[in-house]
């Protein structure tokens, strides 16, 4: 019998096809390239909410400093309520960082200027009745260390309120010329202070001008004009000239240190020859008061205040001014301290080298 070739049995089912498609293989590069490109586009737009906040806080602060305050009888009565609720305490005013002029018409700078009218500001508080000056500065310029100086001398003259010195990490040259303006220093046993002198830095770059094939033609007045310049060697006159503005200068710094810590000078000046101290050394030889932490500061602040231990702190209310030194600390992206002081040439300085 002939099996019928073209015989299908119904109880057989045709298995349906199944169709593989091949596995694709992701590239770690490509994985990569993407999460990157992803991070990126998050980053920007962080960056601009984050411009948008700033400009917010900024406008806001422009509206309220415009608007006109009422002279109605509710904001007399407002003040006599805070007036009531105010309480004596102690002011606080910290110093961090090299002491310079800068453009202060930019609310973010911290010269020596807005320093000094902290200081003012402060010391006419009628519920501050003590100032704690907090400094963590390696100095600056002669000019610009001298104006808060003169402002704490001049504070003090006119309000008869002590001022106490605290040293943080440093308060040395510059740094502590302001601290000797006070009436006390408080310094941890390990700070950093001293190096009572004064330095002038000029660079020379006369020999890779010579590789470049750069000349520079100086046209003067007098022989001394481009005293300083970097394009040259300096001449053995010039050199004693600036000598004896170093001196000078320094003479002036001992004399501030015998004032304000009420030292013979001829005490001062073997200890004035540049070295740096720590906090334990530099109170054995009477250039720091007392030994302690900040704590210890606030403390002897209030005592002298008449307050007792742990007053109540009165800051400044600036709060813009806060702001804008929070974020330059945190952040930096305000500082140009470093660069000014790199390229507008030579200057006097109370400064510390190391820091």
């Amino acid at each position: 019998m002939e099996e019928n070739s073209g015989y299908k049995n119904e109880n057989e089912s045709e298995a349906p096809e199944i169709k593989v498609e091949p596995k694709t293989e992701v590239k770690p590069e490509a994985m990569k390239e993407k999460i990157l490109t992803n991070f990126s586009s998050t980053k920007l737009w962080l960056k601009i909410v984050a411009c948008l906040y700033f400009a917010a806080i900024v406008m806001a602060f422009v509206i309220i400093t415009k608007t006109p305050q009422s002279k109605s009888v509710y904001k007399n009565d407002f003040s006599k309520v805070v007036s009531l609720a105010a309480r004596d305490g102690i002011g606080i005013i910290s110093i961090s960082g090299p002491i310079y002029q800068t453009d202060s018409r930019n609310i973010w700078e911290r010269d020596n200027s807005r320093i000094a009218g902290r200081i003012k500001k402060m010391s006419e508080n009628k519920n501050v009745k003590a100032i704690l000056v907090d400094i963590n500065s390696p100095g600056g310029t002669v000019g610009a260390v001298q104006d808060i100086y003169s402002a704490i001398i001049r504070a003090k003259k006119k309000t008869k309120k002590p001022f106490i010195a605290r040293i943080g990490d440093v308060a040395a040259s510059g740094g502590y010329y302001v601290a000797a303006a006070c009436d006390k220093i408080v310094a941890n046993p390990g700070s950093i202070t001293g190096s009572i002198g004064v330095i002038l830095s000029a660079g020379n770059y006369e020999g890779l001008m010579k590789k470049i094939g750069f000349k520079s033609e100086t046209i003067k007045s007098g022989k001394f004009k481009d005293i300083g310049s970097p394009s040259r060697q300096m001449t053995k006159e010039e050199r004693e000239l600036l000598q004896s503005m170093i001196d000078d200068s320094y003479e002036q710094f001992i004399e501030a240190i015998s004032k304000g810590r009420n030292m013979p000078l001829e005490i001062i000046k073997p200890l004035a020859d540049g070295r740096i101290y720590t906090g334990r050394q530099a109170h054995k030889i009477k250039l720091v008061d007392v030994l302690g932490d900040f704590q210890d500061a606030v403390d002897l602040t209030g005592e002298m205040a008449k307050l007792g231990k742990d007053p109540r702190i009165v800051r400044d209310l600036d709060s813009i001014d806060q702001f804008f030194s929070f974020l330059s600390v945190k952040t930096d992206i305000f500082s140009r301290i470093k660069a000014e002081r790199f390229f507008s040439g030579p200057k006097l300085e109370y400064r510390w080298e190391g820091f």
